[in-house]
């Protein structure tokens, strides 16, 4: 039974491709988000928070796959452009919720546009984004399984 062809060089390696498409993907959208002021990072927080507004700082982190210590500048950056608010949680002093302001909530709609403009930026079909983004959740899943974080 043949051994299957190991990969050597770097345009043949998975981790290659999906390096390089997160860097096109990522200059794609600082072009949407440039006018609202947000980067990448702040943008996919403020979407969790769409989604569920009022989450601890651990749990918008492990959404993230990022470490608090990572999260918590890019919380105090958004802030201070007055699109949330960080609170101790009563119930425990040393848990920090963060919660959408008006100004926060009202960027929803222009998010809309930046998903609906990323899309056909993509030139792919929904069935074909889909099925990508359905592949490399099954990746992520099975590095997590295997290695951990």
């Amino acid at each position: 039974m043949d051994q299957p062809r190991i990969p050597t060089r770097a345009d043949d390696l998975f981790c290659h491709a999906v390096y390089a498409a997160w860097h096109v993907i990522n200059r794609a959208y600082k072009r949407h988000l440039a006018p609202l002021g947000l980067t990448y990072p702040q943008y996919i927080t403020l979407t969790l928070l769409w989604e569920r507004d009022a989450r601890r700082v651990s749990a918008l982190a492990s959404a993230l796959e990022m470490e608090t210590s990572t999260l918590t500048p890019l919380l105090k950056r958004l802030e201070k452009l007055g699109h949330v608010s960080r609170n101790r949680a009563t119930e425990d002093e040393r848990q920090v919720i963060v919660t959408l302001t008006d100004s926060g909530r009202a960027l929803r709609t222009e998010a809309n546009d930046i998903t609906a403009c990323m899309i056909a930026d993509t030139g792919l079909s929904m069935a074909d984004l889909t099925a990508m983004m359905t592949a490399l959740t099954r990746l992520r899943a099975g590095l997590q399984q295997r290695v951990g974080g």
